[in-house]
């Protein structure tokens, strides 16, 4: 799959701590199926969420380099904890490197709400992370944002639980706050969130829009590709997919099966 770094026939090269990017990767493979696609779980060091700024940003340095070694054209930050805190500075360390990032649907949340009460469910570190309160001070000007740290969550989505009562009862906790303040949108501000959607609404009831990035994401990439002509010319083939971890790939392997997620080969990445 390795090419020149920013030839189109080079993957689309996504990281995430885990699994998490595995929801942005969906809406990648059905806006542009002919692109080759190299997603990185950093599973050795999941979850990003509580780690200090500067430790995520070493690790999403060492991601970035080992994708671009693989012949990436672009880098999508497919983590909204690695976005929040090393974004900018990935932009800066590699000029000539397009990135997406995560940004939560703050925006969309806000000027669509009734009740003017938009919940935020994320890790601390994009909650407290510069990108987050630029975008609430930007665009929820007179909205009520009540943001909530989903601690455990990510822990539980990498183990595999995405339903039960043990899961249901910690999202209730994070959730009740929200909605107890008047929030009729809630934004998913973590790309392992989205596994837990069919959970979250069903408890937050179907009056209530529950909101992530991930298809917002992948437009963007269609529009960098389009804008840079980067996009791959095979035409109507399908492009493929492989996934790396740092962890153990047959647990990947797993998980991949169990969340239904885009086919494909799993190999051991050994970060820089």
């Amino acid at each position: 799959m390795s090419a020149t770094p920013g030839h189109p026939h080079g993957p689309i090269g996504l990281f995430d701590s885990g699994v998490g990017g595995g929801t942005v990767l969906r809406h990648l493979r059905r806006l542009l199926p002919a692109e080759d696609v190299l997603y990185v779980a950093d599973q050795a060091h999941c979850p990003y969420g509580n780690r200090p700024a500067h430790e995520v940003r070493r690790l999403a340095t060492a991601n970035v380099q080992w994708l671009l070694d693989q012949g990436a054209k672009l880098i999508v930050v497919a983590c909204n904890t690695a976005s929040a805190v090393a974004l900018r500075a990935l932009r800066a360390q590699f000029p000539h490197v397009p990135f997406v990032g995560m940004v939560p649907p703050v925006k969309p949340a806000a000027l669509s709400t009734r009740t003017g009460v938009v919940g935020v469910l994320a890790t601390p570190t994009t909650l407290n992370g510069e990108l987050l309160q630029d975008v609430i001070q930007q665009w929820a000007e007179g909205v009520t944002v009540v943001s909530r740290e989903g601690h455990g969550l990510v822990e539980l989505i990498e183990a595999g639980h995405i339903e039960g009562p043990e899961l249901e009862a910690r999202l209730a906790a994070f959730l009740h706050p929200m909605l107890a303040a008047g929030a009729d949108t809630i934004v998913l501000g973590c790309t392992h969130y989205p596994y837990l959607r069919p959970t979250i609404q069903r408890l937050v009831g179907p009056e209530v829009t529950v909101l992530d990035a991930g298809e917002a994401v992948a437009r963007q990439v269609r529009r960098v590709l389009r804008a840079r002509n980067m996009a791959h010319p095979r035409g109507s083939q399908q492009g493929r997919v492989l996934y790396a971890t740092t962890g153990d790939p047959g647990h990947l392997a797993h998980q991949i099966a169990r969340l239904g997620l885009p086919a494909g080969r799993v190999i051991t990445a050994e970060l820089p």
